[in-house]
């Protein structure tokens, strides 16, 4: 821990009230990883503060406003460490200094390369205490898709898959409407909300015309931007995501030499486009992911269809899977979760492990993390 005094069990308590903030703002601060902060002093919470829509003002800076001059004295809990450089913003750490905080408790080290531990020297050469250290996994866990775009280049992917328990997507006629539970599907809007993008193929689009918006009320107050892998701009324009366009983001990964015609309706219908080398899966998804990360975009979650999965896990770009069964059988003449993406060996299979479980209805759901 640095040469930090070892936490204490109310250090432990009051980080994970501030671990719960930050993973309430999960999918509406991107470019900024999502932090929370609570201001604590004698044991009462004076200030508590979670990174704002867009990614600012960041969470010390909003729970500092809610504390106020009683700020003086308390120790701040903060799911990662402060920032010590002057962006769109100024540093949170003079924001902390500057208010008299004595303590500041830090979760995870921001692996900004300004930051990185410049932070935390900052406001010891100020002569605040610090603890850092605290809940460390837990707080990784939270800013993964931001750290993900500085030591990879990309964002943070989430495979979500709905299917019946034989692995199946839909019948040998394409019905898929609805495998899977109204639970589940509010669940699926939720796994939406926390995340910056939802990610599908043109054939989703093409099939079912779908909105891609988390419709659950008041659940987040950012727009969820869209993403389609459309290699020969296919998508429709009255489909419902691009007359959306203009208000809900919608991106269309699309390769070299698409149509002159439809490049420009698309773009006067407010689509921005990026065009990408093409591959088996349409276009060249690690250089798409890329450039969403340049765009700002940390967490996406990948909705299929089965073209697109099998692409993400051919090119092992998927990191979290999601995997919603339903209790029914359809067989092998149905649509697979995944096409064939030319395994020959199972050494080379990718490989997951389950975290948890949940029962939405009468479906079951598994999260995954790539081992």
């Amino acid at each position: 821990m640095s040469g930090a005094r070892a936490s204490s069990v109310s250090d432990e308590l009051f980080m994970r009230a501030a671990l719960a903030l930050a993973r309430r703002g999960l999918g509406q601060t991107a470019p900024n990883p999502s932090v929370g902060c609570v201001i604590v002093k004698a044991g009462r919470v004076l200030g508590r503060g979670t990174t704002s829509p867009g990614g600012r003002p960041h969470a010390e800076i909003n729970a500092l406003a809610m504390a106020g001059e009683a700020a003086r004295g308390a120790t701040a809990y903060v799911t990662l460490e402060p920032c010590c450089f002057t962006g769109k913003s100024g540093p949170c750490t003079e924001a902390l200094i500057q208010s008299g905080i004595q303590r500041v408790v830090i979760g995870a080290h921001d692996p900004h390369p300004k930051v990185n531990g410049a932070g935390i020297k900052r406001l010891r050469e100020a002569g605040i205490d610090v603890t850092d250290g605290v809940l460390t996994p837990e707080a990784e866990t939270v800013i993964e898709g931001f750290a993900l775009t500085l030591r990879a280049s990309r964002p943070l992917v989430r495979l979500k898959l709905a299917s019946s328990l034989d692995g199946r997507i839909a019948t040998a006629s394409g019905q898929s409407q609805w495998i899977t539970g109204p639970e589940s599907r509010r669940a699926t809007h939720a796994l939406r909300g926390r995340h910056d993008a939802v990610l599908v193929g043109v054939g989703t689009v093409l099939a079912d015309d779908p909105e891609l918006t988390c419709r659950i009320e008041g659940y987040r107050a950012a727009p969820l931007t869209r993403v389609v892998v459309d290699s020969h701009l296919r998508t429709p324009l009255l489909s419902k995501l691009v007359r959306a366009a203009h208000t809900d983001p919608l991106i269309i990964l699309h390769r070299n030499g698409a149509d002159p015609a439809r490049i420009k309706a698309l773009r006067e219908a407010g689509v921005t486009l990026v065009e990408l080398p093409a591959s088996s899966a349409g276009v060249d998804l690690k250089a798409g992911l890329k450039v969403l990360a340049q765009l700002g975009l940390t967490r996406v979650l990948a909705e299929g269809g089965g073209t697109l999965a099998a692409g993400l896990l051919r090119e092992d770009l998927v990191d979290r899977l999601s995997w919603f069964h339903a209790p029914l059988l359809i067989g092998g003449d149905g649509w697979p979760s995944a096409q064939g993406f030319g395994l020959e060996s199972l050494e080379f299979a990718p490989k997951f492990r389950a975290v948890s479980r949940q029962l939405w209805g009468e479906d079951i759901v598994t999260h995954f993390r790539k081992f």
